[in-house]
């Protein structure tokens, strides 16, 4: 078998928009530079993702130099976003955390209200003295993440996706397989493992930056949308329920928190250090 290696990095710039691939990204001590700076939230400064609006899976967001986005989607005139200044904050909540984040011109909650069908403002977080900390049951104190779900870094393995595949094809559902990676929403894929073998590490390299294996994925309803169409189906939750439930956790991949900072790029080694 060949040695473990970085296969793919992907950013969100918009958390829940669509991914967009890149050959390398700096690692910040709260993530990847450019993922999940931005998201969106309701009226009521809750946050909005595929878990409501599955559509929000057609938007592109596209970064450019200084931080900015330009939005896209089927239908619509692309628009450019700058990184708003920093001015008054707004409180806002994403999931059981609340913080202070700065709000993009209104043209941008115009744009996305317009193509979900639903008032929505986007919200950039700017500096990294409001990141979020992590769950201390799983991080040291100070460690802290943008504005994914809860840590840094979701790594995944060819090898898993393949062994889940084929636990789809032999289900009720088989024709919603193969399910592709694009559902799992992962920051760096791995090839050159056996399946499942990330279940077992607790620290590892990818070229020369040092992270720590945290904790197992819990996977929702976001990975039964066809991130293409938008449309949802039973798959891969219903196998995920069979033979990879925890409690009530369903999982595939691993959170990573970084012990270092560096550059992390498609093809570097990765060394499995514990």
């Amino acid at each position: 078998m060949p040695s473990p290696e970085l296969s793919a990095v992907h950013i969100h710039p918009v958390k829940s928009l669509a991914a967009c691939t890149v050959d390398e990204a700096a690692v910040e001590p709260w993530g990847l530079d450019g993922d999940r700076r931005w998201m969106l939230v309701d009226t009521a400064g809750k946050v909005v993702t595929q878990r409501q609006q599955p559509r929000m899976a057609l938007i592109s967001a596209t970064p450019v130099p200084g931080g900015g986005i330009v939005l896209s989607a089927p239908g619509s005139a692309s628009l450019a976003v700058e990184v708003p200044e920093p001015r008054e904050m707004t409180d806002v909540t994403l999931h059981r955390s609340r913080l202070d984040v700065v709000e993009a011109a209104p043209s941008a909650h115009d744009w996305l209200g317009a193509y979900l069908g639903t008032g929505v403002r986007l919200v950039h977080l700017d500096a990294p003295e409001r990141r979020r900390l992590i769950d201390p049951a799983y991080a040291r104190p100070g460690e802290t993440v943008s504005l994914a779900d809860g840590y840094p870094l979701l790594l995944t393995t060819l090898a898993s996706l393949d062994a889940l595949n084929s636990l789809v094809a032999d289900g009720d559902h088989a024709g919603e397989g193969p399910v592709p990676m694009d559902r799992f929403r992962p920051n760096a894929v791995v090839a050159g493992t056996t399946a499942w073998a990330e279940d077992a590490w607790t620290r590892l390299s990818i070229g020369e930056v040092t992270f720590r294996v945290v904790k197992p994925s819990a996977r929702c309803v976001i990975t039964t949308t066809d991130q293409h169409t938008a449309r949802r189906g039973v798959e891969p939750l219903l196998t995920l329920a069979r033979h990879r439930r925890s409690g009530k956790e369903l999982r595939f991949g691993q959170n990573l928190i970084p012990d270092t900072t560096g550059v992390i790029r498609v093809g570097d080694p990765v060394r499995i250090l514990d």
